[in-house]
């Protein structure tokens, strides 16, 4: 199934920073070493707000455009394989509205998985 992410949220990803997740390797059923894996993300820092506008479209892959054509993209929230870069508390700003008041932003750290798109043609 091929999934877009939504055009909404695209802004989302404007400033989101390509980086490499290493997974330290798992031990197998039989008790040998794993291998370690380095897997492509994005990370981003984006309010708590929005972030709990994308929570419901978080562990699936959606295709992206844009600047990441090419491109899919994967939410974690909650696999324990990547339990080190679930949501994270990425701070706070203070701003003062147009009306004097004032009120608190709050951020998080979330990891987006970055794999390549590969489509097959037909012959």
């Amino acid at each position: 199934m091929r999934r877009m992410w939504p055009d909404e949220y695209a802004f989302l990803l404007d400033q989101a920073e390509e980086v490499d997740l290493h997974i330290p390797p798992a031990v197998q059923d039989d008790g040998s070493p794993g291998k370690a894996i380095t897997r492509k993300a994005l990370k981003v820092r984006i309010s708590q707000q929005d972030f709990e506008k994308i929570w419901p479209l978080a562990e699936a892959r959606y295709r992206v455009g844009g600047r990441l054509l090419g491109k899919a993209i994967t939410l974690i929230t909650s696999n324990p394989h990547y339990r080190n870069w679930h949501p994270s508390d990425g701070g706070s700003v203070e701003n003062i509205s147009d009306s004097g008041q004032h009120y608190t932003t709050n951020y998080v750290i979330v990891h987006f998985l970055l794999d390549d798109v590969r489509e097959t043609a037909e012959a």
